[in-house]
C-alpha cells in the first residue's frame, strides 16, 4: 500500500500527538535536538564543546565566538533526508563580527518538514462510498529562527566564551493547525590549553508553543466518528535540557591532529529510555572523534542515543546510533558529509545521508 492510500491518514496521527492541555510535553520541539551540520552528525552529535563556526548556535551559541577575530562573514547550509526521504531537514545560517573585538552575531533558519501527506478526512462521501478524488495533500513543517550573540574573553591562562540564542519556533500542519513558540538558550565554553569544557542550557526558561486549530464542521465530525479528540487551542511547553561537555585535542604528528569529545545530555521532562534513566532527569551520553590531516581532510566517527532494548526473547541489549563522516577544506570552503543511523533495528533501512557546506568571506575580499 502506498503512502498516498494510507488510511487513517497521517493527519489523524499528528492530531492525536498534539497537546491537549498546558502541561509540559515530553519530546516537545524535538526537531531542534536533531541538530545541524554534517560535522556534528559525523561525530555522533558530541560537539557542544568543539563546534566553533556558523553551525554553533544549534549546539552551543558560545561556540560562535570561537571563530577567529579576523574572520568575516561565514555562511552555512545543510540538507538531510530522514526516514528514507520522507522527511527533509534543512538549515541556512550566517554569522558576522561586530565592531567590538571578540563579538559575533548569527542568524539561523531550520526547517524539518514532511511534504505530500494525504488528507483523507474527506475520503468518504455522505452515502459511505469512497471517492479518492477528495484526497488532497498538505505539508507538516517545523521552523526555528535563531538570533545569536556570542563574546569571547581571552585571558593569559585560557579563553572564556559566552553566548545565547533567542529563538522563535513556528510549526504548521497544513491549514489545520499552527503554533508559535518562544525560547532562550545560554551556553559557555572554557578553553584551557588543549582542553575545552562546555555547559549548555537549552530552553532554560521553557519554550512555550501556542497552538491554534481550524477545522470545518465536517472535519470535526470525521474526527469524532474515528474516536479522535477534536483539539482545542492549547499551550505546549518544552522543558529545559542541560549539556555538560569536555573536548581534548591531541597532536599525533606535525600534520595529524585528533579531537575527542564526550557530552552528557540531561533532559528534565521525565523518565526516558536512556543509558542513565530517572524521573524527572535522564542522562544520555554522546561520544565523538575527529582526525584531520593538515586541517585539510577530516575523518569522523561517533556514537549516541544509547538505549536498552528487549528483543522477542526478552533479552536486553544495548542499542546505539553510530555515525561516520568525512570533511574537506579547500581555501575558505568546507564540504562535510555524514552517514548516520537513527537507531532503529527492525529490518528497515534507517540510515541517512547528510551534506553541509560552509563558506568564509574575509573582509576586503581576502580568502
Amino acid at each position: 500500500m502506498t503512502l498516498r492510500l494510507l488510511y487513517p491518514s497521517l493527519l489523524i496521527i499528528m492530531i492525536w500527538a498534539l497537546p491537549q492541555d498546558a502541561m509540559s510535553q515530553k519530546y516537545s520541539n524535538e526537531f531542534l535536538t536533531i541538530g545541524v551540520g554534517a560535522r556534528a552528525h559525523g561525530m555522533g552529535t558530541a560537539v557542544t564543546a568543539s563546534q566553533q563556526d556558523v553551525y554553533a548556535p544549534a549546539w552551543n551559541p558560545a561556540g560562535l565566538a570561537g571563530l577567529s577575530p579576523d574572520a568575516g562573514l561565514e555562511i552555512g547550509a545543510m540538507h538531510a533526508e530522514w526516514f528514507g526521504g520522507v522527511g527533509n531537514y534543512d538549515y541556512l545560517g550566517f554569522t558576522l563580527p561586530l565592531s567590538g573585538k571578540n563579538q559575533r552575531i548569527g542568524f539561523s533558519l531550520i526547517r524539518f518538514g514532511i511534504d505530500n501527506i494525504p488528507n483523507t478526512l474527506s475520503l468518504y462521501e455522505a452515502d459511505g462510498t469512497i471517492n479518492f478524488d477528495n484526497v488532497t495533500e498538505f505539508s507538516a513543517a517545523d521552523y526555528a529562527f535563531l538570533g545569536t550573540y556570542a563574546r569571547a574573553y581571552p585571558k593569559a591562562n585560557g579563553t572564556l566564551r559566552l553566548g545565547g540564542n533567542v529563538k522563535v519556533v513556528h510549526r504548521t500542519i497544513g491549514e489545520f493547525a499552527n503554533s508559535w513558540g518562544f525560547g532562550l538558550d545560554l551556553g559557555a565554553q572554557l578553553e584551557k590549553k588543549n582542553w575545552t569544557f562546555a555547559l549548555l542550557g537549552r530552553d532554560i526558561t521553557s519554550t512555550f508553543n501556542f497552538w491554534s486549530f481550524s477545522f470545518t464542521e465536517s472535519e470535526k465530525e470525521t474526527l469524532q466518528i474515528t474516536d479522535n479528540l477534536v483539539p482545542i487551542n492549547s499551550l505546549e511547553s518544552t522543558s529545559p535540557t542541560f549539556v555538560l561537555a569536555a573536548a581534548r585535542k591531541f597532536s599525533v604528528t606535525d600534520n595529524i591532529n585528533l579531537t575527542a569529545e564526550l557530552d552528557l545530555i540531561a533532559t528534565t521532562d521525565g523518565k526516558r529510555n536512556t543509558l542513565l534513566s530517572a524521573d524527572p532527569v535522564s542522562v544520555d551520553p554522546a561520544f565523538g572523534l575527529e582526525a584531520d590531516y593538515g586541517e585539510f581532510i577530516y575523518v569522523r566517527a561517533g556514537v549516541s542515543q544509547l538505549q536498552r532494548i528487549e528483543d522477542f526473547d526478552m533479552q536486553e541489549r544495548l542499542n546505539s546510533r553510530p555515525s561516520i563522516g568525512l570533511g574537506l577544506k579547500v581555501g575558505q570552503l568546507n564540504v562535510d558529509y555524514a552517514y548516520t543511523d537513527l537507531g532503529e533495528d527492525d529490518g528497515r533501512s534507517t540510515y541517512s545521508h547528510i551534506v553541509s557546506l560552509k563558506l568564509g568571506l574575509k573582509p576586503g575580499g581576502e580568502r
